[in-house]
């Protein structure tokens, strides 16, 4: 048998970071970097794992007999075989006939990007393992990490995409957003990878009444996606960081680490942590390298804008 590959694309929320969760229209955009897993056929009854980091590096690797340690969901002393052990047991317990054959498989993981940029090692990999195992990847989220599913939305569409939690649905759609100011967007890196369950438990234990704020995100959300000059575009996001900072209080990233910037900065994602979104004129590589930040990447070669 040949081997097979399955491949998502990783993810970036561009608007409606925590109130995605409780209704809030968003725009969810797919990445240029993303993670593939490659599956082959081998005799001995076992799993055998390796997964590579985005220079080709083994990372993580670990062989697994699959009636004993898969299936019964032994105990391992290693964080990253205990998760993968409940992962794959989750996909198993959606599909029974899946790691149920009188073979094994050799599986290799391949990360197109840093694991600690916080562009969706784990959703890629939930994603990818739902179809090897032919089962729908938001029920596999659900029974592993949760959340709102918007990263596997991004993870099976090549396109921008707006999200919406709507009477327990997903509405997913393809969002015109292709900006003409494009060139003056960039993604900075703040050299730490923000646990976005933490961030969602801190919103959580912080709201009250959402039903305003959610309206005003899903406006933000609209005007975004159609608005072609950067000032309103910096004036928009702006309004945004200023919402979820009420939300969660917390000081937008902006007024924290970069008051003497002459652009826009906007958190994404959990607030903290991970990437933010720069608006400048000019290239800012040099102030954000100043800062202590060198991971500082163009819009157009973070984004998968396929149609």
């Amino acid at each position: 048998m040949k081997p097979e590959t399955y491949y998502s694309n990783g993810k970036l929320l561009l608007t409606g970071e925590y109130v995605v969760l409780d209704g809030a229209l968003s725009l969810a955009i797919p990445t240029r970097f993303g993670q593939s897993l490659t599956v082959e056929s081998i005799d001995a009854r076992k799993l055998i794992w390796q997964s590579l980091d985005e220079l080709g590096n083994v990372w993580f690797e670990n062989a697994f007999n699959i009636q004993d340690e898969i299936l019964n969901q032994v105990q391992h002393d290693n964080d990253v075989s205990s998760t993968l052990t409940h992962i794959l047991n989750c996909a198993r317990q959606l599909n029974p006939k899946f790691l149920n054959e009188d073979h094994g498989f050799s599986v290799k993981t391949r990360l197109d990007f840093s694991k600690d940029w916080g562009l969706g090692s784990s959703s890629t990999l939930i994603n990818n393992i739902a179809h090897w195992a032919s089962i729908d990847a938001y029920q596999l989220l659900e029974l592993t990490y949760g959340g709102s599913g918007y990263d596997i939305a991004c993870a099976q569409h090549n396109y921008p995409i707006t999200y919406q939690i709507k009477d327990s649905n997903r509405l997913v759609k393809e969002a015109s957003f292709n900006p003409k100011f494009k060139n003056h967007l960039y993604f900075v890196y703040l050299n730490k990878k923000q646990n976005s369950r933490d961030g969602i438990a801190q919103y959580k234990a912080n709201t009250s009444n959402m039903a305003q704020a959610i309206q005003d995100i899903g406006n933000i959300t609209s005007k975004i996606i159609s608005c072609d000059a950067l000032d309103n575009f910096e004036d928009l996001i702006s309004r945004h960081e200023t919402i979820i900072s009420n939300i969660i209080k917390q000081k937008p990233i902006k007024e924290i680490l970069f008051s003497d910037f002459s652009g826009s900065v906007k958190s994404l994602g959990a607030w903290g942590g991970d990437f933010v979104l720069a608006t400048s004129r000019e290239n800012p590589s040099a102030y954000f390298r100043a800062k202590g930040f060198h991971t500082i990447i163009p819009f157009e070669d973070m984004i998968l804008m396929a149609r």
